[in-house]
């Protein structure tokens, strides 16, 4: 296969969470060389070793050059924003596999809430939320620190996202029918999403492994969907994670100063794009009431938006100028129209 010849110098982006990696090689003037989508590089999802080799071939597959390396040398540098990139030990950990692994000259580790901010806010402080699989969140201060929670779940208090969702439906279901809980349409909406019967049978096909418990957040639409049809338990546990998130936000608004700065809270993961108009609407007013003049921006752009603009930053030392953003931004949310999606062998 012939090399591909790539524009001096050139960024490695990476948004990698815990189901999905998007890579993209974008070039210093905001053109975008090539992107990809694959299977997720987090080493808490994966083993280092698989992530690893994950990562080396859809950063050749961005490149277009699958196998080889581009003639016109590596990227400078490779922006890596990872889901699992929580504790010092975990990035010291990702630098020294993918640093060793030849994508770049210089390899950044970040943690993957960093990207979603970036990506979303038009301001250099603010917050993100993270509800996808899981929950997390971080702020960036005006003096530009930077604050997060260790996003690992339960362990660190977490409670959200659509695998605790899906939990929270399937055990409100199971209880409403072994009379330990209240009534709930869950009781009949939960079987249905999988082709069964009754809670107690959903439950046995997890735990024997006739249903995968991992994709068990498959079931949060349907809380969503049950809720929004006027179910009070099923609402109950919607109302439990806006709260959640709410609490998350103000949390970090006064960890990073921003309590009456009006930032932005910038909104990214697959539960956020939800249809739920009460959801919304109970998330703003109590993010409102805690954070003064809080702007809240649902994330259109990919994610991985954010890490190129980051490693843009990081390689010229200055702000990206603005048509080199906007360059980047269009290519980057009309690639994610259409993906290419990448399974490394």
């Amino acid at each position: 296969m012939t090399a591909v010849v790539l524009p001096a110098p050139t960024i490695l982006a990476v948004d990698g969470g815990n189901s999905k990696a998007d890579v993209a090689l974008v070039a210093a003037d905001g053109r975008l060389i090539g992107a990809v989508r694959g299977p997720t590089i987090s080493h808490q999802a994966t083993s280092i070793d698989v992530a690893t080799e994950r990562l080396i071939r859809l950063a050749a597959a961005a490149s277009g050059a699958v196998g080889t390396a581009p003639a016109g040398g590596f990227p400078a540098l490779a922006m890596l924003c990872v889901a699992g990139a929580d504790y010092p030990t975990d990035v010291h950990q990702l630098e020294r596999a993918f640093g060793a692994a030849g994508i770049a000259t210089a390899v950044v580790i970040a943690n993957d809430t960093f990207a979603a901010l970036r990506a979303g806010s038009h301001q250099a402080a603010g917050i993100a939320l993270i509800c996808g699989q899981g929950i997390n969140g971080a702020a960036v201060s005006a003096d530009g620190r930077r604050v997060r929670f260790a996003g690992i779940g339960d362990l660190a208090g977490d409670w959200g996202g659509g695998g605790s969702v899906g939990m929270a439906g399937l055990g409100a279901a199971v209880r409403a029918r072994d009379g330990r809980g209240p009534r709930t349409a869950l009781e009949r909406t939960i079987p249905a999403a999988v082709g069964l019967a009754r809670p107690a049978t959903v439950t046995h096909a997890y735990y024997t492994g006739r249903l995968d418990e991992r994709r068990i957040g498959e079931l949060a639409p349907i809380v969503f969907e049950t809720a929004a049809g006027g179910d009070a338990v099923a609402r109950s546990i919607v109302d439990r994670l806006a709260d959640e998130l709410a609490a998350m936000a103000i949390a970090l608004a006064r960890r990073a100063g921003l309590v009456r700065r009006a930032p932005e809270i910038v909104l990214a993961g697959s539960v956020f794009r939800t249809a739920d108009d009460a959801f919304h609407r109970r998330l703003a007013e109590r993010i409102e009431a805690g954070v003064t003049g809080a702007r809240i921006v649902r994330l259109s752009a990919p994610p991985v938006t954010g890490a190129a603009l980051l490693g843009l930053e990081r390689l010229t030392g200055r702000p990206v100028e603005s048509t080199v953003e906007a360059r980047l931004r269009a290519a980057l949310e009309a690639w994610s129209d259409t993906p290419r999606f990448v399974t490394p062998s």
